[in-house]
């Protein structure tokens, strides 16, 4: 059987004692095995990434600038492989991997920005005869922990441009399906990466520990649940470490009585179920004004829902796959069963669904659930599957402090033809990412990416300006050369331009 291995100092190794099953999440079986690394493996990994740092800090930004048009071009001629890979493990269709590809390489697009990025700010005469500027500088070895739900994305939000800030970088991804992230990382070596830049350990709490307690790891980037977020921003703070820890999500989605409702339910459609929902930008709830509203939007996404087609990777046509592992599915399982249970009405089930040829995948159909109220256990989860929520309220002033109550802040939108309604939406409403008419409001490369409150750990985005900040740190010198003859005496107040 395949064993998944690390990326190490430029090298395939696959040396560690402990393995954990891949699964293929739309036949149930086994398809490869992945090595979970030791604190020993990550060592090594660490000290590659600490050996190469000095050489690759000093190399001139338009020359690590150069590795990443040369990634971009690999990326793109590897896309069809690796969207094959992130099918056989995550279960993800071919249309939705390729998008997800594609998000992860506009980022490096950015990242080969690095020269422009990287300039500093310059002040001449500040002073008689003293000039001050600003540079950006690496931080030294960093280091990403990255989820399952986006194996080629995720990562590409985060390495490319620590390194092309001149970092060195360790990634741990998900140990439920490593093979397209590792991939996608050895292509950096036939970019022309030196060795020890790029580092991939696999692996579970082990690694994850051994990165937050390393003393010459100098910063973490995370995304995963809000746990596990909280106490990786904890602890690398406890360890001197610089942290973003971008957690979970319940994204809700307002929908005014003057929405296009034809046209709201086909944006909600896809918002909802793609990628199984199990995105941290997931639509998950809809809460609509006024009943007419809500009547209109249930009737319609019943309808639209019976073309919802749910099966394997291999079948293109298909609208999403399975999730990730047995385990989810039946906690995705039980959250629909929690909401029955307390009052609300299943409209559409995904319980049973009947996939031919695939009986014993992880599957969840989608599903639709009305009449939801905020003390439902559905509620107040990530439910993280194919589960789109109704809730019914009076006015939008309720729906907003449904929102803004929640524990959540992560992405939102709101449905409505109304120009003042969505200004004052945008506004006021308490969440890092908004749509107006639109329901997935992913920043592109050149923005950050970010919620508020409990989803999100650490002042810095992902990506974007942000990360450029985050993966340096700014040095100011101020210089003097004074004129020839020009002596004066020493100076005991603090100096200033009056």
């Amino acid at each position: 059987m395949t064993l998944v291995g690390h990326l190490i100092n430029g090298q395939m190794v696959a040396s560690d004692d402990r393995t954990q099953d891949v699964y293929n999440p739309a036949t149930g079986e086994v398809s490869k095995q992945v090595a979970l690394a030791s604190q020993t493996t990550v060592a090594l990994a660490i000290d590659a990434a600490q050996a190469a740092f000095p050489e690759w800090r000093d190399t001139p930004a338009i020359k690590r600038a150069r590795v990443m048009f040369k990634f971009k071009e690999l990326l793109e001629s590897n896309a069809d492989k690796i969207c094959a890979l992130i099918g056989d493990e995550h279960g993800k269709i071919s249309h939705d991997a390729a998008g997800e590809l594609q998000r992860g390489i506009e980022n490096v697009e950015y990242a080969c920005c690095a020269p422009e990025l990287l300039k500093g700010e310059h002040s001449k005469n500040v002073a008689a005869n003293i000039d001050s500027w600003s540079e950006f500088q690496p931080l030294g070895v960093v280091a990403g922990i990255t989820p399952f739900n986006f194996p080629a994305m995720v990562p590409l939000w985060m390495y490319p441009m620590a390194i092309v800030c001149g970092n060195c970088f360790i990634l741990k991804p998900s140990e439920r399906d490593p093979s397209s992230t590792l991939f996608i990382a050895s292509l950096l070596k036939e970019a022309g990466l030196p060795d020890g830049v790029m580092n991939v350990v696999n692996g579970d709490k082990e690694a994850v520990d051994a990165l937050l307690h390393h003393k010459d790891v100098k910063a973490v980037s995370f995304v995963g649940s809000t746990p596990i977020a909280e106490t990786i921003y904890t602890t690398a703070n406890a360890n001197g470490k610089r942290c973003q820890a971008l957690g979970g999500a319940k994204n809700h989605a307002i929908v005014m009585p003057d929405a296009d409702m034809d046209n709201t339910v086909a944006q909600l459609l896809g918002a909802a179920f793609g990628s199984s929902g199990e995105r941290c930008m997931a639509l998950s709830v809809v809460v609509a004004v006024g009943d007419a509203a809500a009547d209109s939007l249930v009737s319609k996404m019943q309808e639209a829902m019976k073309g919802l087609k749910v099966g394997a990777c291999t079948n293109a046509s298909n609208d999403f796959g399975p999730v990730i592992t047995r385990q989810h599915q039946q906690k995705v399982f039980g959250y629909i069963d929690s909401a029955e249970k307390q009052g609300a009405t299943i409209v559409v089930d995904g319980r049973n669904p009947q996939i031919q040829g695939y009986e014993n995948g992880f599957f969840v159909g989608g599903t639709l659930i009305d009449n939801v109220t905020v003390e439902m256990d559905s509620y107040q989860a990530e439910i993280f599957g194919p589960v789109l929520q109704v809730m019914r309220v009076d006015t939008m002033q309720e729906a907003m402090d449904i929102i803004n109550d929640h524990e959540y802040g992560n992405g939102t939108c709101i449905f409505t033809r109304d120009g003042e309604a969505a200004r004052y939406f945008s506004d006021q409403i308490l969440v890092g990412m908004v749509g107006i008419n639109v329901p997935l409001p992913v920043p592109v490369a050149y923005h950050s990416f970010g919620g508020w409150k409990r989803s999100l750990f650490g002042d810095l985005h992902a990506y974007g300006p942000d990360a450029v900040r985050f993966y340096t740190k700014r040095k100011t010198i101020t210089q003097r050369w004074p004129s020839a003859g020009i002596r004066e005496g020493a100076m005991f107040s603090m100096p200033t331009m009056k």
